[in-house]
């Protein structure tokens, strides 16, 4: 059975009209095109969004955990000024003052006779077993030093400060 046109129909139809029961190839195309769009906006919104958190990370800031977690916190709750705070974190260079405070600490163990590095395993307790007999010992320990600090202290006659020269007045 041959389908013929409607009487009223135009004989010369656009090439994107498909006949009925076949494929509409335009609608094929346009709807992997607006697949391949949503997935390019995404991409280059993430991009964009985790922008501040790739500069701080490419400079290898102190801050970089900070602007990633505030890059997180404008994701989620969608307020642009944890997004703007993220960046400007990723353009400012703190100083860093854990090296100093390092070299600080590795200088001090080491005036002290210290392994550098080894202060914290030479302040522990060898063993916690007897707890209550450690607690004891404390105690009475405890007791033992406020008792001399308390007959040191009523010992002693309060005393004048020692006097102290007058710097010149500098003009």
């Amino acid at each position: 059975m041959a389908q013929s046109l409607h009487p009223a129909a135009s004989h010369d139809l656009p090439a994107f009209i498909t006949a009925p029961g076949e494929t509409d190839v335009l609608m094929v195309v346009m709807a992997v095109f607006l697949l391949l769009a949503i997935v390019m906006f995404g991409l280059l919104f993430l991009r964009l969004h985790t922008l501040p958190e790739r500069m701080a990370h490419k400079s290898k800031k102190i801050q970089f955990e900070l602007v990633a977690v505030l890059g997180l916190i404008a994701l989620f709750t969608h307020m642009h000024i944890f997004w703007i705070a993220g960046l400007l974190l990723a353009l400012i260079d703190l100083p860093d003052f854990g090296g100093s405070l390092g070299r600080i600490a590795t200088s001090t163990e080491t005036i002290a006779g210290l392994k550098p590095g080894g202060a914290a395993d030479a302040l522990r307790p060898e063993s916690t077993a007897d707890e209550a007999t450690s607690d004891e010992a404390a105690g009475a320990a405890r007791e033992t030093h406020a008792t001399a600090r308390e007959a040191a202290v009523l010992s002693k006659a309060p005393s004048a400060p020692p006097a102290r020269k007058k710097e010149l007045r500098h003009a």
